[in-house]
């Protein structure tokens, strides 16, 4: 039996009158149904107290008191999970309107974390900035600068960039193409000795062998897994790949797929597919399409216009057909529903704001292609919570007394249709409460085209 407002409101003044402490920042979450993502169920008619930014009671809303002037959320016939991370995101600016403008875009889709993955000495403050709340914004992690064939001179060069962006305080130090194998050696060897993830791309020269080898802590994109699978025939190239060695598809041996995995997990090597930015790139959905979704009014239209120019470089390559491109995501799509079944961790991450990809927008499109690959609902929101606190050894990712209050109320069930992860009614960030029409006020700032 469902239990109404007003029932839960004569519960709340029972419990005003038995709960004689006061909290200065407290807020209630009252009869609401917890995804806890923790396991794959639902608690029902629960009560959820915050206090200033940690979770301290769940219960049954008939057991739970409310403490004196607390905050009260009705959470009726309401959803509430942890917040999602975005692990491929990109800070492109430190420019406080265009810091708020990305902040406001995260978080108003449920995105309370992000991993940025281009980072600069500007975004170390901007980290802090954030965790103490003088600025509005996400849980950021950030790496340095990149290394890639144009910052890094040797691998003595490369050593010591590793040792320099620990020392500076980077939380992973990001890998961009162009490194010579001996380069990515001495990085690698270097990251793991004085414990300083490293992660994104693999670079040719090494390939994912000696990536998986030296236990890279995430390969984003699928890089190099496609050039991993081509037959010794190739004689390891295979010819021009194009876009992710989408243009290889035709020539692969899938029969390899179940050895790259089981060396995946082996290696303890997490995988951020970043599946929507390549399909949207390469499939049969028209630029016109991609240009008419609702997100895209918070993007400029000379950015509209690079992205459509963007799409049709894609489409244009040489050597590109639409045959292949559909097979080069079918082949996506399996390797990520193997690495999941296999237990090689995977990760939520769109690339944003990448072509096609608006902040915290495109988060729930990547849930919508991992449910594409074959992933169920749970399992996708997974890889953006519980994961992710696994991956990241943090305090969140799913809704239990003690963790972190970053968390998002929506109107329907999530692991009946990710669709409805978009549903939202409210996001709280490191406990504090913003209602559907905080949010949808914040995002008007920053629309740029009327709404559709």
């Amino acid at each position: 039996m469902k239990i109404r407002l007003s029932q839960v409101l004569v519960t709340i003044a029972s419990s005003l009158l038995a709960a004689g402490h006061c909290f200065a920042d407290t807020t209630v979450i009252v009869n609401v149904n917890v995804v806890p993502m923790s396991s794959n169920v639902v608690l029902e008619q629960q009560t959820l107290v915050v206090v200033d930014d940690r979770i301290v009671t769940i219960g049954h809303v008939d057991k739970v008191p409310v403490p004196k002037g607390a905050m009260i959320v009705d959470g009726t016939d309401r959803f509430l999970m942890p917040g999602l991370a975005e692990m491929h995101a990109h800070v492109t600016s430190t420019d406080p309107e265009q810091v708020d403008r990305m902040s406001t875009l995260f978080i108003a889709n449920g995105v309370t974390t992000i991993r940025g993955m281009l980072g600069r000495p500007s975004h170390l403050e901007l980290r802090d900035r954030f965790a103490s709340g003088e600025v509005f914004g996400p849980r950021l992690i950030t790496s340095g600068p990149s290394l890639n064939g144009q910052s890094v001179t040797g691998a003595a060069d490369a050593a010591r960039q590793v040792r320099q962006q620990k020392a500076a305080g980077y939380d992973f130090v990001k890998v961009h193409p162009g490194l010579s194998r001996d380069e990515f050696a001495a990085l690698a060897s270097t990251a793991n000795d004085i414990g300083m993830p490293y992660a994104g791309h693999v670079p040719v020269a090494a390939g994912v062998g000696l990536a998986l080898q030296n236990h890279m802590a995430t390969i984003d994109h699928l890089d190099g897994y496609f050039a991993a699978m081509l037959p010794a025939s190739a004689g390891g190239s295979g010819g021009y790949g194009g876009f992710f060695d989408v243009m290889l598809a035709n020539m692969l041996n899938v029969d390899l797929i179940p050895d790259l995995v089981a060396a995946t997990k082996t290696a303890g090597t997490w995988n951020v597919p970043t599946e929507v930015l390549i399909e949207q790139l390469i499939d049969d959905t028209s630029a016109m399409e991609l240009e008419s979704r609702p997100e895209m009014r918070y993007v400029s239209a000379a950015t509209l216009q690079n992205w459509t120019a963007e799409k049709k470089t894609r489409l244009s390559e040489r050597g590109f057909d639409a045959a292949t491109a559909a097979r080069a995501i079918a082949l996506r799509r399996q390797l990520i529903l193997e690495l999941h079944n296999a237990g090689a961790g995977l990760l939520l991450g769109s690339d944003a704001p990448q072509t096609f990809n608006v902040p915290g927008f495109s988060t729930h499109r990547e849930l919508q292609a991992l449910v594409a690959a074959g992933l169920s609902p749970y399992e996708a929101l997974q890889t953006g919570t519980a994961a992710v606190a696994e991956f990241l050894g943090s305090n969140g990712g799913i809704v239990a007394v003690g963790k972190d209050a970053d968390l998002v109320l929506l109107d329907a069930n999530p692991l009946e249709d990710i669709q409805n992860s978009v549903r939202i009614h409210g996001v709280m960030l490191r406990g504090a409460w913003y209602t559907e029409t905080d949010l949808q006020n914040r995002l008007r700032r920053y629309a740029v085209q009327d709404e559709p």
